[in-house]
């Protein structure tokens, strides 16, 4: 829908000439003056038509079509052409609605420009031109000086009313989308916190799992050595290691299985996931919105499910705090780089307008950074975030390995890559201790 809603803004401007161009020749095909005035129509028709794709292009016609007409190579406004300067005001209603403000105030330059022009070619007669708007009207021309005065300031007017109306819905149509935005994002707030929610228990849980494991398995194996040793000489202390262990493992059991229980009750892990594909929609949803985004990728992805969507929400949360923090009309460099051993995320943003929401006083940083930080960690890889070495610059820079060198990380114990820290081995107990000698020191008798 909104690739739809696009393509149809993008198509109202060449409609518009189209209507144009057929209007003012069926007009003029009566008269005789369709050959004589086609070079005016059609230049006007064509800055029309290029007002919302190459609005620079249609500034510069606007303003070349009245000096063709002094210059005495296209043919001169009439007494019932003149009104044909209507396309002036559509190419300003258009390029008004573009979201840069430099370009809007090019366009209001050239609205001046574009009158005077028009003014001086309906008021001061020639000798190629001897017909005049006070030929026209019956006035005369005792009053050159204040018919070119009013009708300048007249036609200024109409041009910088269509330039204000189209800055006017340029306006209301990105409050729509900036408040749509913000719903969607509060949205996602709220799933984000109860996905993190979620994270975190599974974290716990496996903390859970790693500490009772790695407790019990140490007592079985232990026990069980020093049951083997002593079955022959003293078979009352295998008896008591054999019921040790029995114990151990039945209280393990109820463990792991109250734990696994609460695991299977998610029931959100069948919910569809984003993966780096989905980052163009992202990036197009935020441009609607006014933000000049550039997204750079480099190399080929080689990535998990889970790690491609941590990143997803890397890059959403850091389009987010942009569009809080640093405006409407922030400009946004996301580089994803997939050319190391990793992916390596850059996300860089310089505000140009207002924040959407004012800073927060002594609290250092917010749970949208924490949030990132926490996604990057279970990941495997890391986040940093703060301003830039430019100092005007926020910059978001995160790392996560990819899937042979997160393996390769997790099974080596010094890795000769830079990146994140090899997670901790699931039983470092047990890979420290010598388990080849029997440990009943409390346990040799019975």
């Amino acid at each position: 829908m909104i690739d739809v809603r696009r393509w149809g803004r993008h198509a109202v401007a060449p409609a518009a000439a189209t209507v144009y161009f057929v209007f003012w020749v069926a007009a003029s095909w009566g008269r005789g003056g369709v050959a004589d005035n086609s070079v005016v129509f059609g230049l006007f028709a064509l800055a029309i038509g290029l007002s919302w794709w190459m609005p620079s292009t249609a500034l510069a016609l606007v303003v070349v079509v009245p000096v063709l007409q002094l210059l005495g190579l296209a043919e001169a406004p009439g007494q019932d052409t003149w009104t044909a300067y209507v396309a002036v005001a559509l190419v300003m209603a258009f390029v008004a609605v573009r979201p840069s403000p430099w370009l809007r105030l090019a366009a209001l330059l050239v609205a001046g420009v574009t009158a005077g022009l028009a003014a001086w070619l309906l008021t001061v007669p020639t000798l190629t031109r001897p017909q005049s708007w006070s030929t026209w009207v019956g006035a005369g021309t005792a009053g050159l000086r204040i018919e070119f005065s009013l009708l300048m300031a007249a036609l200024f007017g109409v041009f910088a009313g269509a330039w204000a109306i189209g800055v006017a819905f340029a306006s209301i149509r990105r409050v729509v989308v900036i408040r749509a935005a913000l719903e969607a994002t509060e949205t996602r707030f709220e799933a984000a916190d109860l996905e993190l929610r979620l994270e975190q228990e599974r974290a716990r849980i496996s903390r859970d799992v790693h500490d009772a494991l790695a407790h019990s398995l140490a007592v079985v194996v232990s026990q069980a050595q020093g049951a083997i040793a002593l079955r022959a000489t003293r078979p009352e202390a295998a008896d008591a290691s054999l019921a040790t262990i029995a114990e151990v493992g039945r209280t393990a059991l109820l463990d792991v299985r109250r734990l696994v229980e609460r695991i299977t009750h998610d029931d959100d892990v069948t919910a569809p996931r984003q993966t780096l594909a989905d980052l163009g929609v992202l990036a197009a949803a935020m441009r609607e919105a006014g933000m000049e985004l550039d997204v750079v990728v480099e190399g080929t992805p080689a990535l998990a499910p889970s790690q491609e969507l941590a990143v997803y929400r890397i890059v959403q949360e850091s389009l987010t705090n942009a569009l809080k923090h640093a405006g409407t009309t922030s400009t946004v460099a996301v580089v994803l780089d997939h050319r190391g051993e990793g992916l390596s995320l850059s996300v860089r943003s310089r505000g140009r307008g207002s924040p959407l929401v004012a800073a927060r006083e002594g609290r250092e940083g917010g749970a949208g950074v924490r949030g990132m930080t926490e996604r990057a960690r279970l990941a495997g890889g890391w986040l940093t975030a703060g301003p830039a070495d430019d100092g005007a610059s926020f910059e978001v820079t995160a790392f996560v390995p990819s899937r042979g060198e997160r393996a390769a990380t997790t099974a080596s114990p010094a890795p000769t890559s830079p990146g994140p820290p090899p997670p901790d081995p699931v039983f470092r107990d047990l890979d420290s201790r010598d388990l080849t000698t029997p440990d009943l020191t409390e346990k040799s008798t019975p």
